[in-house]
C-alpha cells in the first residue's frame, strides 16, 4: 500500500488568499484576503495549520505554490514564502518545491465542484488579469490527469474564443466581464471558481510523480504580461473604446 503523500499549497494570485496542509489522509484548509494582505498574514497561516495538523516541515513531500499567471505582488509573495520555507525545512536540508500553474488549479476546482467531475471534459480557464484583460488557457481532463490543450495567453474579454456545448468555461471573470464577453459566453455553461489550495492538493501527487517537484531555488513565477498597469493615456484609450463599443451596440 503507497504511503500517504503530505503536501502543503497555497495561492496568493488573487485577491483571495488559500492555504491548505494534508497528511494524505485529512486536509486542514484556511483562506482569507488576499492582495496586499497576503504578504502579512500568509506564514501565520501556515503556521497555524501545521500546529493544527502535528506537521512539520520536514514531513511534506513538497511546498506546492501558485506560480501564475496573477498578481505581480502575489506571485513574488508565493515565491519567496515557498523558497524560505523549503530552504529552512530538515533543518536546513531543505524540502522540494512544486510550482503549479494557476490556470490549471482554476480548471481542477471547477471539476471538483461539477458533480460529473470524473467524466472526461475540457475546461477553459479565465482569470482577471486586470487592466481591462484576462488570462486564459484551455486544459482537457481524461483518465484522471490534466492536458493543456494550449498555452497561456493574455487577451481582452472580446477576443475570447467560442467554445463548443462539450466545454466548461470556469474562472473569476463573469462577472467583472460580462457586459464584454462575446454574446452568449456570459451565460454559457460556467462555473466560478478561483486556484484554491486544496485544488493544488489534489494536482500535487500527480504532478510530483511527474517529476515536476523543483529545488526551492527553482520557485519562480510565472508571468505572461510584463507591465503592471496602465499609463494615464491607456486608461484614457480604454475609457473611450468601450464607449465607443456601447454607443455600437446601442446603435446595432
Amino acid at each position: 500500500m503507497p504511503k500517504p503523500l503530505k503536501f502543503l499549497a497555497f495561492d496568493t494570485s488573487t485577491d483571495q488568499l488559500s492555504v491548505a496542509l494534508t497528511d494524505g489522509v485529512r486536509v486542514w484548509q484556511h483562506s482569507g484576503p488576499g492582495g496586499a494582505l497576503a504578504s502579512t498574514t500568509l506564514i501565520p497561516a501556515i503556521l497555524a495549520l501545521l500546529a493544527e495538523s502535528g506537521l512539520a516541515l520536514g514531513d511534506l513531500e513538497a511546498i506546492a505554490f501558485g506560480r501564475g499567471p496573477g498578481s505581480f505582488t502575489g506571485l513574488r509573495t508565493a515565491c519567496a514564502v515557498a523558497q524560505g520555507l523549503a530552504f529552512g525545512a530538515n533543518q536546513g536540508a531543505g524540502i522540494a518545491v512544486l510550482p503549479i500553474d494557476t490556470l490549471l488549479a482554476v480548471a481542477e476546482e471547477a471539476r471538483f465542484q461539477r458533480a460529473d467531475a470524473g467524466a472526461p471534459i475540457t475546461v477553459t480557464a479565465l482569470l482577471d488579469a486586470r487592466m481591462s484583460e484576462m488570462y486564459v488557457q484551455t486544459y482537457a481532463f481524461g483518465d484522471g490527469q490534466w492536458r493543456a490543450r494550449n498555452g497561456c495567453a493574455l487577451i481582452r474579454p472580446e477576443d475570447l474564443a467560442p467554445v463548443s456545448g462539450t466545454e466548461w468555461l470556469a474562472g473569476n471573470v463573469f462577472g467583472v466581464y460580462a457586459d464584454r464577453l462575446p454574446a452568449g459566453l456570459a451565460a454559457f455553461d460556467h462555473t466560478d471558481a478561483l486556484p484554491t489550495a486544496s485544488a493544488m492538493l489534489r494536482l500535487a501527487p500527480a504532478l510530483a510523480a511527474a517529476g515536476q517537484c523543483v529545488a526551492a531555488a527553482h520557485a519562480l513565477p510565472l508571468y505572461v504580461r510584463d507591465k503592471v498597469a496602465l499609463t494615464t493615456d491607456e486608461r484614457a484609450q480604454v475609457k473611450a473604446q468601450a464607449a465607443l463599443d456601447a454607443g455600437l451596440s446601442t446603435a446595432a
